[in-house]
């Protein structure tokens, strides 16, 4: 409020947790009887939930999605109340910028959003500036094109590859759950890549099958964002140490050992594949709480945030690639100086298969991803193999395993014997 007798030159901005107005409160004052008037602001933190964008009506058909808290802005107690200059909102975007979206500042009128008396003055990715000729209730609504149809192709594709994923990221669960293992084989590493890439493709899938709900709570959007934020690091620091066991694996392929021994115990292999995503997503999350929660509940770009992702992932992939380009040298020495026994040399062909098809188990072709956004091709073929780590591991650890295989072969014909003998029984019992 100000009254006849105020010294300010300007009015200070109000400001809400989202929002702020810059409003010329004191000419406003100068127009009234007695010198004064005053202005109300408020934020309505959960109001977009009713008042939803799809009541902006709009000539062309878009989809159409609210950028802002809805505002208020009003003058109590003031005879009149016409506006000597535009107001000005500042309002914050609670969703991700579309930079090929068009924003729109609008009023509501009884049942309806409209823009009349009102536009966007500035813009950027994280805030836009609207001015308006009058007051009432405000909101930012940003509209964009329908996904041409090959975007449909793309996520009918990236469902069907991630749902294949994840049945076989379970199997070779349930194998390395109940089969037995020889003593030297450590799987810890292979079975928490397993879980953790489970449930990151497990939760993501999820979220954009339950997008446009989740969407409108942005705090459980937010926590969804950041938990697939630990999940897919925590799979790339596996796939780091998966590299590491299996390169001292192929260094000691020459040596004659009567017994393998682990280099590392289970305990500390477990508490660095999960302490390291957890302290950089909790780093990132008191630098930049805002960082999460996108328009597909992931992880910002607003301020390079994204690179709390991208660097950790980047500093894995280089160790990867490198630690894979020794172990292919060290195998190619290896068999150089192999003796000609058939038995040893097969098993060592073996081990060279396995290790090539290893370049996917260890995240190595996730490099295709930064160069995916200009080729469709490239696009395509980043999802169809990135999805399919479960697969790969299934395959090489559980199918080409010779004593995983003698016992699937067990575990069959105990099967098979069952459903025999029962068939022979209910058989015997009719007759």
């Amino acid at each position: 409020m100000v009254g006849p007798n105020v010294t300010l030159d300007k009015i200070p901005r109000l400001d809400t947790t989202n929002s702020s107005v810059d409003i010329d409160l004191i000419e406003i004052a100068k127009n009234n009887s007695g010198g004064s008037a005053a202005v109300a602001f408020m934020s309505y933190n959960t109001m977009e939930n009713l008042l939803k964008a799809d009541f902006f009506n709009t000539s062309n058909d878009t989809i159409k999605t609210m950028m802002s808290t809805v505002i208020s802005a009003t003058l109590p107690k003031t005879t009149n109340t016409k506006l000597t200059k535009p107001v000005n909102f500042t309002l914050r975007h609670i969703r991700e910028f579309d930079p090929s979206g068009s924003l729109s500042c609008v009023y509501w009128n009884i049942s309806e959003w409209i823009v009349d008396g009102c536009s966007v003055l500035e813009t950027n990715s994280s805030f836009t500036v609207c001015s308006c000729v009058h007051l009432s209730t405000f909101a930012l609504i940003m509209q964009t094109s329908h996904p041409p149809e090959s975007d449909s192709l793309m996520y009918l594709l990236n469902l069907v590859c991630v749902i294949v994923g994840l049945v076989f990221f379970s199997l070779a669960l349930l194998t390395f759950a109940l089969c037995q293992w020889s003593p030297g084989v450590n799987n810890v590493a292979r079975i928490n890549l397993c879980v953790s890439l489970l449930l990151a493709h497990l939760l993501f899938l999820l979220t954009q099958q339950f997008l446009s709900l989740i969407r409108r709570q942005q705090v459980l959007c937010a926590v969804i964002s950041g938990v697939l934020h630990f999940l897919f690091l925590s799979g790339f620091v596996w796939m780091f140490i998966e590299a590491l066991l299996l390169y001292i694996c192929v260094k000691n392929l020459s040596q004659i050992s009567s017994k393998k021994r682990e280099v590392l115990s289970s305990g500390f292999l477990c508490v660095i594949g999960y302490t390291v995503a957890l302290v950089v997503v909790g780093v990132s999350a008191v630098a930049f709480p805002e960082g999460y929660g996108s328009e597909a509940c992931w992880i910002k770009t607003d301020k390079d945030f994204i690179w709390s992702f991208l660097g950790p992932v980047c500093v894995i992939l280089a160790l990867n690639i490198i630690l894979f380009i020794c172990i292919i040298i060290s195998l190619i020495s290896t068999l150089k100086n192999l003796n000609a026994e058939v038995s040893q040399l097969k098993r060592t062909k073996i081990m060279t298969f396995k290790t090539l098809a290893q370049f996917v188990v260890l995240g190595c072709s996730w490099i295709l991803g930064f160069f995916s956004n200009d080729s469709q091709i490239l696009e395509i073929l980043f999802l169809i193999v990135n999805s399919q780590q479960g697969t790969f591991i299934f395959l090489i650890y559980c199918v080409l395993n010779d004593e995983v295989r003698q016992q699937y072969r067990k575990l069959f014909r105990r099967l098979c014997c069952g459903l025999k003998s029962n068939t022979i029984n209910s058989v015997l019992k009719k007759r």
